[in-house]
């Protein structure tokens, strides 16, 4: 089954030719529920989504507890991660940054590379088929 799937050089292609593409975006965890429903709207079939702690540009903020301040360094986010075809690229982008956006400081990040092989464990299906 791996033999006969189109190869151009590093990355693998799909049955149409195109590129898969991993979407990976950093955001604030109250904005997961409009995040997650505008993906669904341009056709999203599946995300994982993380909770992790980070920093960028904020550096994180100062906060008084029992008199005491002190340094919160990294700060709850959400990391979501989305495999999509590459004609379905640019409606994912624009779903996340309109839903993600609040116009205020540590809105997130979006990170996009090219996604080699995705294999659907249950069935063994390829690339755009596992999607």
């Amino acid at each position: 089954m791996y033999a006969s799937q189109p190869v151009t050089g590093m990355y693998r292609l799909d049955e149409e030719g195109n590129p898969m593409k991993l979407v990976v975006a950093v955001i604030k965890p109250f904005k997961l529920d409009d995040v997650r429903e505008a993906l669904a709207d341009v056709g999203v079939q599946g995300i994982t989504v993380t909770e992790v702690k980070g920093f960028g540009r904020q550096k994180g903020h100062t906060e008084l507890y029992r008199g005491a301040e002190y340094v919160v360094d990294f700060l709850p986010k959400i990391k979501l991660e989305v495999a999509v075809p590459d004609d379905q690229l640019e409606r994912v982008v624009e779903a996340i940054t309109q839903s993600a956006r609040t116009g205020k400081i540590g809105d997130g990040k979006i990170f996009v590379s090219s996604l080699e092989q995705v294999i659907r464990i249950r069935t063994g299906e390829l690339d755009h088929d596992a999607l």
